[in-house]
Order: C-alpha cells, then structure tokens, then sequence
C-alpha cells in the first residue's frame, strides 16, 4: 500500500478508538445514569445522528472544495472542543448539546476519509475501501473494550479517554495529512468519460442501494442502543458487553483469509455479496430475540460480523466507482449520509417498540427489515458494464 494509506488507515483506527469510548455506552448511560426512558434516549441518539447527516454532506461537499486534508482539521478540531466541554459538563442539557456536536464534526470526518483513500489509491479498488473498513474494525474491537473496563471503575474516565485519543488522531493529521495532494491523486471514472446521463444513473443506482444501507443501519444500530441497556436488564456487566464489540472488531479482521475464496469468485457479482451479508445479519438478530445469556449474544455477534465483512466494504467502493471525477467527496457523503439516517432512525425506532411491545417484537422486526433490504440491494442498476451485473 502507498504511504499515504498507512497514515489514514491509522488515522481511521484513531477515530473509531475515540469514537467508540462513548457510543456503545450512550444508551446505557442515557438511561441508567441520567434516568431517562429508552424512548427519550433513542431521540438523543436520533439528534447526532441527524447532525451527523449534516456533517457527512458538508464533508463530502467540503472534500471537493477545499481537499481533505482542511476538511479533516475542521472535523476534528470541532470534535476536540466538544469532547473538552464534556469531561465537565456532562449532566443532561450539556450530554444532549454536546453529543450532537459531536455528531456533526465526526460526520464531517468519514466522507472525507473514504474519498480520501479513494483517490490516493485507486488502483485498490475494493481492497482499499476493506483496508479502511478493517481498520475501523480494529478500532472497534480495542475502544469499547476499553471503554467498558474503565466504565466499570468510573464513567466520567470514559469521557477523558475519548478526549485524549482524539487529541492524538488530531496530531497525526495535522503532521501528515497535509502532504496529501487530492487534486492530482483523484481517478478518472468511465461514468464521466461517457458523458453527463450516465453520470446521472450512477447517481440513481446509489440512492437506490442507500435504501438498503438505512435499512441495515436501522438494524446494526440496535446493537449500540436498544440491545445495549436489554443486556444490562439480563445482569451482563459494561465489560461483558463491550467484549461483545471486542469480537464484533476482531472477527472482521479474522473472517478476512475465510471469506476471500468467495470474494475472489464473486468479485464482479457486488449484488451476491450484499444479499448474502443481509442473510447473514438478519440471522443473527434471530438469535438474539431468544438470547438470555452473554454466551448467545457473543454467538450473534460473530454471525452478524460474518455479514458485515460481506455487505460492508462492498458500498463505498461501488460510491467510488459511480463518482465522476472531482465528486468523489459528495458521493461517498451520500454514501455515509445513508448509513447515518439509518443510524439515526434505529435508536428512536428500537426505544419505542421496546417501549410499546417488547424487545422480542422488536427483533423479529428488524429481522425482516434485513431481509426487505435486499431488494434495494439487488435492484440498483447502471449501464456501465464494469459497475453492474449481468
């Protein structure tokens, strides 16, 4: 891999370390520390994330305009003021305020880091998009581990921990990023070459497989919300579920040598990897509406895992492949905006049929989002014969 990779690849393990201090336990501390039904904390959680669908346009938008290098610094200089605020303030309005800031500066950062190793390696095709995708995943097997163990001795530590690592990602960005030259590094695309009406069916292809990507995150976000506090109701500790998470990051690096026999023979066949991923995902979610115990919800967690390096790396690299040149940035937003609003929408959706019903309607539910989500993954369609199948 060029250099440049390597700073992002541990850039983006930086920013997941800090990110994942607080996510998995946002829920929980929502509800068992400020006192709040899960149906308010899935709004909270709904408010950063539709911050962050703010974030991942402007990112991508600002990727564009200015390179990534300036649209890193503005992301994580404003996530570093929220995050200082925090170790202090971090009593209900403060919480509320400030994680939604939070929302927005992180999502200015990942579009512009995925059009970023996008443009300085694009001879790596999906290869480049599953090494930052790995690396995300590295991040979250090591943060929420951590994250648990310190919560358990005192959860205003966890708030410190994420500030510092932040501080760190901000020091490697600001010493090495900005040697990145994104305008000379960004790759020509057949869409563009062949004129502006095929460029406009990319752009629909993609808005139709970001209906699949909601409805997953809708999905995958009840692990960090709804299934987060039901494990505490169950008796398992904060380090008991943040293991969880541990092999969620562990196994996606682990499954690689298993799966790439597969990835190998279906390397033009991008729809079969995203169906199968569904499968597997909403299988595991089968399990967990009858899980009483860590041992079953660990098991959930590898199935779910092994769907996710399927259906996963797939999405950006297909983004980057429909974007014509110098619209990289706005494409993988899209891309990050569509992947946020399911994120956004989960939490709320979770918290009120918990509320309503109960955890098991919940999970059968989600089940067959997972399936319906198929159908947008299968249906996208461009006349490119490189980007589609036949």
């Amino acid at each position: 891999m060029p250099r440049q990779v390597w700073y992002l690849v541990i850039g983006m393990f930086l920013n997941t370390v800090g990110s994942s201090f607080l996510w998995p336990l946002n829920a929980i501390y929502i509800h068992h520390h400020l006192g709040k039904t899960l149906t308010i904390a899935g709004f909270v959680l709904m408010l950063n994330s539709l911050a962050a669908v703010v974030g991942n346009l402007l990112g991508g938008y600002l990727f564009d305009k200015i390179g990534g290098f300036k649209t890193i610094v503005i992301g994580v200089t404003l996530n570093i003021g929220a995050l200082s605020l925090l170790m202090f303030w971090h009593d209900w309005w403060p919480y509320v305020i400030l994680l939604t800031v939070i929302g927005f500066s992180g999502g200015v950062v990942f579009p512009a880091m995925y059009a970023l190793i996008g443009a300085a390696w694009p001879e790596g095709g999906r290869k480049a998009f599953n090494t930052l995708f790995l690396s995300n995943n590295v991040g979250v097997a090591i943060g929420p581990a951590l994250a648990g163990f310190i919560a358990d001795m005192n959860f205003e530590y966890v708030f410190k921990a994420n500030f510092f690592t932040y501080l760190i990602f901000f020091l490697l960005v600001v010493t090495t990023y900005k040697r990145f030259d994104t305008k000379s590094m960004a790759p020509k695309n057949v869409l563009t070459e062949r004129g502006g009406k095929e460029s406009k069916a990319g752009l629909y292809a993609l808005f139709t497989l970001c209906l699949a990507l909601v409805l997953c995150w809708m999905s995958y976000s009840q692990w960090s919300a709804t299934i987060s506090s039901y494990t505490q109701g169950l008796g398992m500790s904060l380090s008991q579920y943040s293991v969880i998470w541990t092999i969620n990051g562990l196994l996606v690096v682990g499954f690689q040598p298993v799966i790439r026999p597969l990835v190998r023979r279906w390397e033009k066949k991008l729809k079969h990897q995203l169906a199968l991923g569904l499968v597997l995902m909403s299988f595991s979610f089968c399990i967990v509406a009858v899980a009483e115990e860590f041992t079953m919800f660990a098991v959930a967690m590898v199935i779910l895992t092994l769907g996710e390096v399927f259906f996963t790396p797939i999405i950006p690299t297909i983004a980057n492949q429909l974007a014509p040149k110098g619209r990289q940035g706005f494409y993988q937003g899209i891309v990050n905006s569509a992947t946020t609003i399911g994120r956004m929408i989960g939490p709320l959706f979770g918290g009120m049929m918990v509320d309503i019903f109960d955890m098991q309607t919940l999970m059968w539910s989600v089940v067959v989002l997972l399936l319906v989500a198929i159908i947008p993954a299968c249906a996208w369609h461009t006349n490119n014969k490189e980007n589609s199948e036949n």
